[in-house]
């Protein structure tokens, strides 16, 4: 009966574990953020209106590049753009 009990628990905590490490929880540079290395979208909200060019550099200084916001829609539902440029002289 323990055997079984402990079983059921470890399968439990190793379940609930791993939908955490596959996006029960955002571990990214900023809120909502979606794209890849070279740009990527935030979801608008009035939270992010005075933070988004902040957010978009922190994103793409994880390879190493510039940001640069191409369009930013201030209405619900919409995005707010950016992409991720190489700094100038740099080869990859």
């Amino acid at each position: 009966m323990h055997r079984r009990l402990l079983i059921a628990l470890g399968v439990v905590l190793a379940t609930s574990a791993g939908a955490l490490a596959l996006g029960g929880e955002f571990a990214g540079p900023g809120p909502w953020i979606t794209g890849n290395d070279t740009g990527g979208i935030i979801p608008y909200s009035p939270a992010v209106d005075a933070t988004y060019k902040q957010l978009a550099e922190n994103y793409c200084a994880r390879w190493h590049r510039l940001s640069h916001v191409t369009s930013v829609h201030r209405v619900y539902g919409d995005y707010i753009s950016f992409v991720c440029i190489d700094k100038p002289g740099m080869i990859h």
